[in-house]
């Protein structure tokens, strides 16, 4: 018996076994056809929903490609789910289309679309999208303080499809005000996709909500489904791609609500990928920019689709300095991050991870063991109790830098924790 023939006697279509994987239907068919394999990350999912245990889908659809050495790292991270390159391709394609008609749709008239922006929010919080606003709202705490992310995931997808019927057949005006909670919940689809390490199906809802956010010519929304559209960009370090999408953030935010945050949060991921680029100078200078939200009195976040106040600013410069090899100041400040009361500041699970995983990286690089063990073994234990791919992902990083430091038992011991942590 065949993958195609194991899957059709299990009630599977092509379309649902790759959706229970987070794949393209043409990555099944490819398996199917022998052209590839599943790439290993997805073997034990696959082995579950076929009822097969690993020894038998190896059989079924050949073996996986052999591991490199452990001395260079773990294989070649699979980030969008199927590890072809027509994700790859579809992913540079929404990103394109997303800035092109960000760039496009902007109004010469900067206050007549102040104006009409808040307008249309006065509107949007009327009637039946008040109530999908605030169960939006809702969803955005439980999101946050999950220690799974993957739990918000049924709870959004029913919300989105009550959203769906409520929006077809509306008149353009309530359509329009529904629109805006539209580009809100398909943010919070992003993150949950984006989380699971699924950039592909992340960039098709981040590009959705910046659709949604233009219709309802709400800029603030608009900019931020941008900057997380930029993350996709970002994680696969294609900086420069990022840097072009967050300059079209950046005049979308010029247009929204000077009172929030929103155009701080986009100098804050510029200086990301601008460290990712080298750049040194305009990485501080957009840092310095993000600091500037400390001035903002009174409400600046939502703590929904925009949440940066500030309190990641020690967090976020730490990062950037490692990123470009200035370690003390990368400690520094990564030091005063960790030492945040995690409840006082709002600090994540996730973020605390990062920050861990960062930490343990300055001590790989210093060629410190007992370092790279102290924050690294805590940040692999935040991973597992949170089952956040954004912290798996960071220490897939943190992988790649043990090096000669994993001669050393205890660090090969962590290394080997990682690698199965990022298998699973």
């Amino acid at each position: 018996m065949g993958l195609a023939e194991r899957r059709r006697a299990l009630g599977y279509s092509q379309e649902e076994l790759a959706h229970a994987l987070g794949v393209d239907r043409r990555t099944v068919g490819r398996w199917e056809g022998r052209s590839t394999t599943p790439q290993p990350p997805l073997r034990p999912r696959l082995a579950e929903l076929l009822h097969l245990d690993l020894d038998e889908l190896d059989a079924l659809v050949g073996q996986p490609r052999a591991a490199h050495p452990e001395s260079a790292g773990p294989p070649p991270r699979d980030h969008h789910g199927s590890g072809d390159l027509d994700d790859m391709i579809r992913r540079q394609f929404l990103r394109a289309i997303t800035v092109t008609s960000a760039l496009v749709a902007l109004p010469p008239d900067e206050g007549a679309a102040l104006a009409e922006g808040a307008a249309l929010a006065e509107g949007a919080l009327r009637g039946m999208s008040d109530d999908f606003l605030r169960m939006n709202g809702h969803l955005w705490q439980v999101y946050q303080l999950a220690r799974a992310k993957r739990s918000v995931y049924p709870v959004a997808r029913d919300q989105l499809t009550a959203l769906n019927e409520t929006l077809d057949g509306r008149p353009e005006v309530e359509a329009q005000a529904l629109c805006g909670a539209a580009g809100d919940l398909f943010q919070l689809a992003g993150e949950l996709a984006f989380d699971g390490n699924r950039y592909t199906d992340a960039a098709a809802s981040y590009t959705l909500a910046a659709s949604a956010s233009q219709e309802a010519k709400s800029y603030d929304l608009w900019a931020c489904a941008l900057v997380r559209h930029a993350y996709v960009d970002l994680y696969e370090r294609r900086y420069a791609d990022a840097v072009g999408t967050l300059s079209a953030a950046e005049k979308v935010a010029r247009r929204g609500d000077g009172s929030l945050s929103t155009r701080y949060w986009v100098a804050a991921v510029q200086a990301e990928a601008y460290a990712g680029l080298g750049d040194l100078s305009a990485c501080e200078r957009a840092l310095d920019e993000a600091e500037k939200v400390t001035v903002l009195s009174g409400a600046a976040h939502n703590g929904g689709w925009l949440r940066f106040d500030g309190s990641r600013l020690a967090e976020e410069r730490g990062a950037r300095y490692l990123q470009l090899g200035r370690l003390d100041l990368a400690e520094k400040a990564l030091s005063s991050a960790l030492s945040q009361d995690i409840l006082a500041s709002g600090q994540s699970f996730r973020r605390r991870g990062a920050v861990l995983t960062d930490l343990a990286a300055i001590g790989a690089r210093r060629q410190d063991p007992d370092q790279v063990l102290a924050y690294g073994g805590e940040a692999l234990r935040l991973a597992h109790t949170t089952s956040s791919g954004y912290v798996a992902h960071k220490l897939q990083g943190l992988r790649t830098d043990l090096g000669p430091l994993s001669r050393d038992a205890r660090v090969a011991e962590l290394g080997a924790e990682i690698d199965a942590l990022c298998t699973t």
